[in-house]
């Protein structure tokens, strides 16, 4: 059974960092694309980062970019996801995802794995 299980969250003030964690289990996710998604009260999921297990390349939704990054080590199939610079707006519950089928994807039926999810909060 595969499984996307994420750790890291936590409460943390505006200019702090948090480092978000993603351990993923049942099957190797090394030639395919793993990304961040948020979800805040209220809003739709939205793309956070995403990165390509074969060549490392990236990429990252506009709110983010400069101020986030994600990387993998695929030979323990995890992924990583460094926040620094966090605002108030960052405030949301933070899923990691696996896609099979598609090298740098967007949206969320691009992907084919979700994890539970973990509580990112931003105080002012």
């Amino acid at each position: 059974q595969v499984q996307l299980v994420e750790s890291g969250g936590g409460l943390v003030q505006a200019g702090g960092s948090l480092r978000l964690s993603c351990a993923a289990s049942g099957r190797a996710f090394s030639n395919d694309a793993m990304g961040w998604f948020r979800q805040a009260p209220g809003k739709e999921r939205e793309f956070v980062a995403v990165i390509n297990g074969l060549d490392g390349n990236t990429r990252y939704a506009n709110s983010v970019k400069g101020r986030f990054t994600t990387a993998r080590d695929n030979a323990k199939n995890t992924m990583d996801l460094q926040m620094n610079t966090l605002k108030p707006e960052d405030t949301a519950v933070y899923y990691c995802a696996a896609s099979t089928r598609y090298y740098l994807p967007l949206a969320t039926g691009d992907y084919d794995y979700w994890g539970q999810g973990t509580q990112v909060t931003v105080s002012s």
